[in-house]
């Protein structure tokens, strides 16, 4: 992939990324990719899946998601056992999809959840559920992280209209719980 985003290093080199996030030899890294970046691009990856293939509707969307997770764990692309907070993160995507897709669109001004990009209303469901259920996660920390992925995966809109949702979900996350 490649992005148009400016490089946080002036003189560092805007290479595109791998496939798993990281850069080629040799090369400095686009964005910072930790292992809970890598893990959390992951939990990402099989949230836009299950979105795609329309697992997430209705009253079993919930039980589908947790059996793609599962499926997911062991048997993906990459032919590796998913991160233990990859696992951990669906799940807790699983326990609170309802509630995490009504703070969504509550807070989206004007943009209802099936009119964003796929891959930013992943990008969002999983910080939504960071931000609000996950205690071992700072608020910020969770919207940094979305931004990264947003500007790792999808449009160039995508890490502004993140932050700002983001934000605004991150300053009432104690009244959400």
């Amino acid at each position: 992939m490649t992005e148009s985003m400016p490089v946080s290093e002036p003189d560092a080199a805007a290479e595109p990324l791998d496939d798993d996030g990281a850069p080629a030899k040799g090369e400095r890294p686009k964005y910072p990719v930790t292992a809970r970046t890598k893990a959390r691009r992951r939990a990402v990856e099989v949230l836009f899946e299950a979105d795609q293939r329309g697992l997430l509707a209705g009253p079993s969307g919930v039980q589908n998601l947790r059996e793609l997770a599962a499926e997911r764990a062991f048997h993906s692309a990459n032919h590796t056992e998913a991160p233990a907070y990859t696992r951990q993160a669906l799940a807790g995507v699983a326990d609170h999809l309802a509630e995490i897709d009504e703070t969504i669109e509550t807070y989206s001004h004007g943009w209802v959840l099936s009119r964003m990009p796929a891959t930013d209303r992943a990008i969002a469901r999983l910080a939504t559920w960071e931000i609000v259920w996950n205690d071992d996660v700072d608020g910020p920390v969770a919207v940094d992280e979305a931004i990264t992925l947003a500007r790792m995966l999808s449009t160039d809109d995508s890490p502004r209209f993140l932050n700002g949702l983001l934000g605004r979900i991150g300053d009432l996350a104690d009244t959400l719980r």
